[in-house]
C-alpha cells in the first residue's frame, strides 16, 4: 500500500486514536505492526474474529439482555513487558531475578484465567475459543512455583529447607551481635566515649557511634565517619568475629537464593516455547478486543468485501473517526456520509462550496478503506469495499521550498506518480484536481487525469470547483456528479452530499459570510461573465429543486409507512375480531349439538321398551350420531371456506364452480375426494380412496386447494395426503368408551376401512356388561359397508372382539 497516501489520509493519527483502547505491551506491539493487506483470506478471518470480540463485549455490557449468553469482562491492563524475560530464558544458564519471575508467573496466571473464560464461551465465540486454546496450561508449573517469591520481590524462607535454616541462623547471629554491642554500650555509657547510645550498620556490619576524640580508647575497626567529622562508627574488637560469621551466613544465603532462582528459571525455560506462544496470544487478544472496544465507542461495523468480478464501494452513515473524536469532545456530531459506486459507475466528482466537506468526504472514504484492509471496524452503519491493491491520494498542498516545487508543480508531480501506479484494483482520491493554475487549462488537465483513471477501471473520487470536470461528469457514462449542500438562508454549508448533480462553489457568498467587505463582493460579482452568472443561478435553482424533492420524498415515505402501519393494525384488529366471533359460534354450535344429543337420547330411551322398539332405538342413535358428525363437519368446512374467501376477497361470490379434477370435501364422507366427471347439472362422479361414488352437487361442502405431488408450497404451509393402509387387517379398540363415544368411533372406523379398501377389520369391545358388544353388533348389522361379522377366534380375542368382513368396492 502506498505509504505517501497513508500519511495523507492520517493513518498514523488513527493508530494513536486506537492506542487508547490497547492495554498491554503486546497489544501495543500489534498496533504498531498493523498495516493494510490485500489478502482476502486474512481479511475475512480478521473480520470474523473481530466481530466475535464485538459480540462478546456486547454480551458482557448487557448481561440482563444476553441472559445465559452473558460474558465475563476481560482485562489486559497491568500486564508487564516480558520481552527481556523471554530473552533471558533463551540464554542457557542465565537466572531470572525474583521480580522477573514474579512478573512472569503473574502473567501466566492471568493468561490461565483468560483461557478458562474464553474456552467456556467457545460454543458462542469459536474463534475466540480457538485463540484461547493456544494458551498453554501452566497450572502444574504455577503450583510448583507458587509462594516461592513474595509480593515484595524477595525469595520466601519456605522456598527451600536450606534457605529457611540459613535465615534462622542469620537471625540468631544478629541477636548475638546486638547483645554484644549492647554490653559494650552499657560499659561505656558514663565515660564519655559514646557520641550516642544506639547500634547502626555501616558496610553491612554492625557498629556503634564513638566521639572522634576518644576513638583510641576503643579497640576495634573504624568503618565510617559522620559528615561533620564529630562521630566515628567503630566495630568493637569483641564483635568482629561475630560480624564475620554473619557475613559468611549471608553469603551462604545468597548462594542458596541464586540456586533457587536458577532452578525456578530452569523450570520456566522448559516451557519457554509455550510461554512465548502465550505472550503472543495475549498481545493478539488485547489488540483484538481493543478493536472491538473502538467499534463499540465509535459505532463501528466490520466491513464486507465485494467479489473481484463485481466490485462495489458502499458506505452508509460513514464518519471520519478522527473528526468524530474531535467533535465529540466539543459535544458536536459529524454529518454522516452515504455513497454507493458499483457496476460501471466507479468515478465520483464532488463539487460544492468551499469549506463544505469535499475534502473530508475524500479522506473519509480513503481512511475507511485503509481501516477495512487493516482488519479494523469502520465507523458506519454499513460498509462494503473492493479489496484494493493500492490507495493513491493527492490531498492538500505539497509544495516544497527545499525541492523548488510550487503548489502546481508539486500537484502535477503527484498526479504523475499516481498515473504511473494506478491499476484496475486501485482507489484514487484527487482533491481539487487541476488546481493552482489557469481554470480553463486546469479543468482540461483534471478531465484528462480523471478519464485516464476511469479507463483503467479504478474507483476514483475527485473534488473540483472547475466547470470542465462538472460537464464531464454529467456527460460521461460511468461518472457520477455529487454536490455538497449549501444553506441559502444562513449562507453556511450543511455538509450533506447529494449525488446526481454538480454543486455551485458559492465562493463569493462564502467570502461574504467570512467577513470580506460588501463593496468588494459586489465588485467581484460585476466581473463575472453572464454565462458564469447564469450557470451559478442554474445550479442554485437545481439545488433548491432537489432539496424540495428530497423533502417531499421523505414526506411520501413517512406517509406510506404510516398507512402501512395502519393497514397492519386494522388487519390484526379484524382478524382478532373474526377469530373471537368464530370461537363464540363454535361454542354455541357445540352447545346446541349437546342439547340435541341429550334430547335425542332421552327420546330413544323412552322408545326402547320392546325388542322391535330397541332396533328402532339403535337405528335412531346411529342416525343421531351420523347427523351430529355431519353437522360438525359441515360447520368446520363452512368456517374454513369463509375464512379462505375472506382472505382472498371472494366472500360474496356465491358457491364455487365445480370442474373435473377438483379436490372436494363431501357431506358425510371424512376423506377428501376428487371429481372424475360432471353428470348433468346436479350430479357428479367422485373418487375417494378406492371408492367411486355418484353424488349430488349439493353434497359438496368445500372445495380444497389442489396440491399435486412435488408442487412448491407457500411458506409455512404443509400438505398431508390421506394415509394408505399399511396392511390388509386393522382394528379399533373401544374398551372403556361411553356408548355415544364408541358409536362415533366405530362409524368413523368403518368409513375409513371402506375408503381404504380393507377386506377385514377387528373391533375390540371387551366383555363387561355386554353393552359395547351389543352396540357394535347392531351397528355392523346396519352398516352398508359390512358384508358379514362374527365373533373373533380365541387367538384374536374371542368373545371380547368382533371380526367384520367388508363389502368389495
Amino acid at each position: 500500500m502506498n505509504q505517501t497516501s497513508a500519511g495523507l489520509l492520517e493513518f498514523d493519527a488513527l493508530r494513536q486514536l486506537l492506542r487508547r483502547f490497547v492495554q498491554s505491551p503486546g497489544g501495543r506491539a500489534r498496533l504498531a505492526a498493523m498495516e493494510p493487506t490485500s489478502d482476502r483470506r486474512e481479511l475475512e478471518a480478521l473480520g470474523v474474529e473481530t466481530q466475535e470480540a464485538i459480540d462478546y463485549l456486547k454480551a458482557a455490557q448487557n448481561p440482563q439482555v444476553a441472559g445465559r449468553a452473558a460474558s465475563l469482562r476481560l482485562r489486559f491492563d497491568n500486564i508487564p513487558e516480558l520481552e527481556a524475560h523471554l530473552g533471558k530464558l533463551r540464554i542457557e544458564g542465565a537466572a531470572l531475578e525474583p521480580s522477573e519471575i514474579l512478573e512472569l508467573t503473574a502473567v501466566l496466571d492471568r493468561a490461565a484465567d483468560l483461557r478458562a473464560v474464553l474456552i467456556a464461551a467457545a460454543d458462542r465465540h469459536p474463534r475466540l475459543g480457538a485463540q484461547a486454546g493456544r494458551i498453554g496450561d501452566f497450572r502444574p508449573l504455577l503450583r510448583e512455583l507458587s509462594g516461592k517469591i513474595l509480593p515484595d520481590g524477595s525469595v520466601a524462607d519456605s522456598a527451600s529447607v536450606m534457605l529457611n535454616r540459613v535465615r534462622r541462623d542469620i537471625e540468631r547471629q544478629q541477636r548475638n551481635i546486638h547483645q554484644s554491642l549492647e554490653r559494650f554500650l552499657r560499659a561505656h555509657r558514663d565515660d564519655g566515649v559514646l557520641q550516642e547510645e544506639f547500634i547502626t550498620i555501616r558496610n553491612d556490619r554492625f557498629v556503634v557511634p564513638v566521639v572522634t576524640g576518644h576513638k583510641r580508647k576503643v579497640e576495634g575497626v573504624i568503618h565510617a565517619s559522620s559528615g561533620s567529622g564529630q562521630t566515628m562508627f567503630i566495630e568493637p574488637l569483641e564483635t568482629i568475629e561475630l560480624n564475620n560469621d554473619l557475613v559468611r551466613l549471608r553469603e551462604q544465603e545468597a548462594r542458596e537464593v541464586y540456586r533457587i532462582l536458577a532452578e525456578m528459571t530452569a523450570r520456566l525455560r522448559e516451557a519457554r516455547v509455550e510461554i512465548g506462544e502465550t505472550w503472543e496470544v495475549l498481545g493478539e487478544l488485547d489488540f483484538l478486543f481493543a478493536k472491538a472496544s473502538f467499534a463499540m465507542e465509535f459505532g463501528g461495523v466490520m466491513p464486507r468485501f465485494s467479489l473481484r468480478d463485481a466490485p462495489r464501494l458502499h458506505v452508509r452513515s460513514a464518519r471520519h473517526p478522527l473528526l468524530d473524536d474531535v467533535l465529540r469532545r466539543q459535544r458536536k456530531h459529524v454529518v454522516p456520509l452515504d455513497l454507493t459506486l458499483e457496476g460501471i459507475t466507479r468515478t465520483l466528482l464532488i463539487s460544492g462550496p468551499n469549506t463544505g466537506g469535499k475534502t473530508v468526504a475524500l479522506k473519509t472514504v480513503g481512511l475507511l478503506a485503509l481501516m477495512a484492509q487493516s482488519g479494523l471496524p469502520v465507523p458506519a452503519a454499513e460498509a462494503e469495499f473492493p479489496i484494493f491493491e493500492n490507495i493513491l491520494a493527492d490531498i492538500g498542498d505539497n509544495q516544497s521550498i527545499e525541492q523548488s516545487l510550487s503548489t502546481f508543480s508539486a500537484h502535477v508531480a503527484r498526479l504523475g506518480q499516481i498515473l504511473t501506479e494506478v491499476t484496475a484494483d486501485s482507489l484514487v482520491l484527487l482533491d481539487e484536481v487541476g488546481r493552482a493554475t489557469d481554470p480553463e487549462e486546469g479543468g482540461a488537465l483534471g478531465v484528462a487525469v480523471i478519464d485516464h483513471v476511469r479507463k483503467w477501471g479504478a474507483f476514483a473520487l475527485a473534488s473540483t470547483h472547475l466547470l470542465a470536470p462538472k460537464i464531464y461528469g454529467a456527460s460521461t457514462e460511468g461518472v457520477l456528479n455529487a454536490a455538497m449542500s449549501f444553506n441559502e438562508q444562513t449562507l453556511e454549508p450543511t455538509y450533506h452530499m447529494r449525488t446526481g448533480m454538480p454543486g455551485a462553489s458559492a465562493g463569493l457568498r462564502i467570502a461574504e459570510r467570512l467577513g470580506l467587505p460588501g463593496t468588494v463582493i459586489d465588485q467581484a460579482r460585476g466581473y463575472l461573465s453572464t454565462q458564469q452568472q447564469e450557470l451559478a443561478r442554474l445550479l442554485r435553482l437545481l439545488e433548491v429543486r432537489v432539496d424540495e424533492l428530497t423533502q417531499r420524498e421523505g414526506e411520501v415515505r413517512s406517509e406510506r409507512d404510516r398507512i402501512e402501519a395502519e393497514r397492519k393494525a386494522l388487519k390484526e384488529f379484524w382478524e382478532k375480531r373474526e377469530s373471537q366471533k368464530l370461537t363464540e359460534l363454535e361454542r354455541r354450535t357445540e352447545t346446541m349439538l349437546d342439547e340435541f344429543r341429550r334430547r335425542a337420547e332421552e327420546t330413544i330411551e323412552r322408545l326402547a321398551e320392546s325388542g322391535e322398539q330397541k332396533k328402532v332405538a339403535v337405528k335412531g342413535a346411529m342416525r343421531v350420531a351420523q347427523i351430529k358428525r355431519e353437522l360438525r363437519e359441515e360447520f368446520a368446512a363452512t368456517v374454513r371456506t369463509t375464512q379462505r374467501q375472506s382472505d382472498t376477497g371472494t366472500l360474496d361470490e356465491g358457491p364455487p364452480e365445480l370442474r373435473e379434477g377438483m379436490r372436494v370435501r363431501l357431506k358425510g364422507v371424512r376423506e377428501p375426494a376428487r371429481i372424475r366427471r360432471l353428470i348433468g347439472a346436479d350430479r357428479i362422479e367422485v373418487e375417494s380412496g378406492f371408492l367411486k361414488l355418484q353424488m349430488e352437487r349439493d353434497d359438496v361442502v368445500e372445495v380444497l386447494p389442489d396440491t399435486p405431488e412435488g408442487a412448491k408450497l407457500p411458506k409455512n404451509v404443509t400438505f398431508r395426503g390421506t394415509e394408505a393402509p399399511l396392511v390388509s387387517f386393522r382394528e379399533l379398540n373401544i374398551i372403556g368408551k361411553r356408548a355415544d363415544e364408541a358409536r362415533d368411533e366405530v362409524e368413523k372406523f368403518l368409513d375409513q376401512a371402506a375408503l381404504g379398501g380393507l377386506s377385514r377389520v377387528r373391533i375390540v369391545h371387551g366383555h363387561g356388561m355386554g353393552v359395547l358388544k351389543k352396540l357394535v353388533r347392531e351397528m355392523l348389522k346396519e352398516s352398508q359397508h359390512v358384508a358379514k361379522f362374527y365373533e373373533a377366534p380365541q387367538t384374536e380375542g374371542g368373545a371380547g372382539a368382533t371380526i367384520a368382513e367388508m363389502r368389495e368396492g
